[in-house]
């Protein structure tokens, strides 16, 4: 109940809060290329129950059709202003709305397309028994997911390489999840992405 009265209240004071970015950020998504301001995927929630996810638009319409559901390092069908609402995880910040709405929780293993979803095996089905979320203990650990995929043909490797290490941390959060452990993972969240900030002012 405290994690749902959590999330309720402060993705309410978030999108208040983060209304004239959410503004700034539209205009120049407009300028840049043509298209819709925000991203609408279809990913599997709780119970396997399949919703809608707000994201800023960052590559061309109609990218997934073009190449995949994993992005490469330097994909040509991410827009300019793309790469650098990614590079700071802001394109991810309209996700207010979904966990607003009780589709995901600031805390909570990311939301997958279903496509993903569908390979889970019994131990990694429980990933399914919670709410997705806005980060969890791999979204701090593949921060760099793009740079660790790199090139060529990413959504292989990804599910070779990277998603069954990623699906081991999101059991982990499960089987550890309580209050405080959502509030230690939102704040190392903060304190990857302040990093990568930092990084490029240095």
């Amino acid at each position: 109940m405290s994690k749902e009265i959590f999330d309720k209240i402060f993705s309410f004071l978030g999108l208040i809060f983060f209304l004239p970015l959410f503004l700034l950020i539209g205009v120049l998504i407009k300028i840049d290329s043509r298209g819709p301001i925000f991203y609408r995927g279809v990913r599997t929630g709780r119970f396997g129950k399949p919703f809608r996810i707000y994201k800023f638009r960052t590559m061309v319409t109609n990218a997934e059709k073009i190449g995949g559901p994993t992005t490469a390092n330097n994909d040509s069908r991410v827009t300019k202003i793309g790469k650098f609402l990614r590079k700071y995880k802001i394109d991810e910040l309209p996700q207010l709305v979904n966990i607003f709405c009780g589709e995901m929780s600031f805390v909570g293993p990311r939301p997958q397309v279903e496509e993903c979803t569908k390979r889970y095996n019994e131990k990694e089905k429980i990933i399914l028994s919670v709410k997705p979320g806005l980060t969890d203990y791999a979204s701090i650990e593949f921060v760099n997911l793009g740079e660790i995929l790199g090139d060529g043909n990413v959504y292989e490797k990804y599910l070779r390489e990277v998603e069954p290490k990623i699906n081991s941390l999101r059991i982990k959060y499960i089987r550890e999840r309580s209050f405080w452990v959502d509030i230690k993972i939102i704040f190392l969240t903060f304190l990857k992405i302040l990093k990568k900030i930092w990084n490029i002012k240095n």
